[in-house]
């Protein structure tokens, strides 16, 4: 077996191949002229099988990792900051491209991460689409923010009013673009059925969680969705004087994140389990935050469970699965 480290930039990336006694190093263009040559690269080297690992940073990997899948290699993409602290163990002290690039291929050698499994073209499209909304939300939110910050000036105000109109002329587009798109595959349809079947889960938070979390089977728990997501408590003990209480670990799916907090605002208005959930939290003195967060696990705890069995929301069931 040879493993692969790629540490992965805009318009390069750079390798690391490592076997059982012969490491090499290579740099090559991120575009499809550059895979071509990591390809030839790697068969002048007798690759037979190969495990690659890299980053998940922002989209640029995406493209390298689909063509190593293609070629019918595996393929590994793990959070930055399990690199980092697979350098900081292995008392690292030079940073470097070609150093980070050794540094993915020792983990992937050392740690055997899970095994990346490409989505659909039609669930990357959706992905795409997905994530562009929430940055024209975004930039909607931050419009109203200016409008609402006592600026005086006629003109500016009337240019923040216009270019608000024009983004939600744009999100309105979008978000029927959307939901077309999904109609569109059956597959992608019938798991939006599912996911509506929810109270409080409306059509875009369940075309996130199908454009974020292609793949459900690759989750053994619902819990590890919830991990994926950024949003499990870690805990803080050390001996008999420290214990400091679970603070949010937000090295998940920010995307994920983002979505599901409106609805877990009001999800008990409509959804009996979020409701009892938050009055025993608000019972045992919870803080409004926790309250919110545990609604938005338990939102995808349920959206993961849905799928999973692929059996609509029973309301009646889930509450009788709660109390055994």
């Amino acid at each position: 077996m040879f493993y692969l480290g790629i540490d992965i930039s805009k318009d390069s990336f750079d390798v690391a191949l490592l076997s059982a006694d012969q490491r090499w190093r290579g740099q090559f263009s991120n575009d499809a002229p550059g895979f071509v040559k990591l390809a030839r690269w790697l068969k002048k080297r007798r690759v037979d099988e190969l495990h690659a690992c890299m980053e998940a940073t922002n989209r640029y990997w995406e493209a390298l990792a689909l063509f190593l899948t293609d070629e019918g290699h595996q393929v590994s993409v793990v959070n930055p900051k399990l690199i980092k602290r697979h350098a900081e163990a292995t008392m690292q002290r030079n940073k470097t491209d070609a150093q980070d690039a050794l540094t993915i291929a020792d983990y992937c050698a050392k740690q055997q991460p899970d095994l990346w499994k490409p989505p659909s073209a039609a669930q990357r499209e959706l992905k795409v689409m997905a994530r562009h909304l929430q940055a024209l939300k975004a930039d909607r939110q931050r419009e109203r923010n200016r409008q609402k910050s006592g600026l005086s000036s006629a003109p500016v105000l009337e240019a923040i009013e216009r270019h608000i109109a024009f983004l939600e002329d744009q999100i309105a587009e979008l978000e029927e673009r959307i939901q077309d798109h999904i109609d569109q595959h059956p597959d992608l349809k019938r798991d939006k059925e599912l996911l509506q079947s929810i109270p409080g889960v409306g059509p875009i938070v369940a075309a996130t969680f199908l454009a974020e979390v292609p793949h459900v089977a690759n989750f053994a728990q619902a819990r590890q969705v919830a991990a994926y997501a950024g949003l499990t408590p870690g805990e803080h003990h050390s001996g008999s004087s420290i214990h400091r209480p679970g603070k949010l670990v937000k090295w998940g799916n920010a995307h994920l994140r983002t979505v599901f907090y409106m609805p877990a605002l009001s999800a008990h208005l409509h959804n009996t389990i979020v409701r009892n959930l938050k009055e025993r939290l608000e019972a045992r003195g919870k803080s409004k935050m926790t309250v919110i967060v545990a609604a938005m696990r338990k939102l995808l705890h349920l959206c993961y469970g849905v799928l999973k069995t692929r059996k609509p929301f029973q309301e009646n069931h889930a509450l009788n699965a709660q109390l055994t």
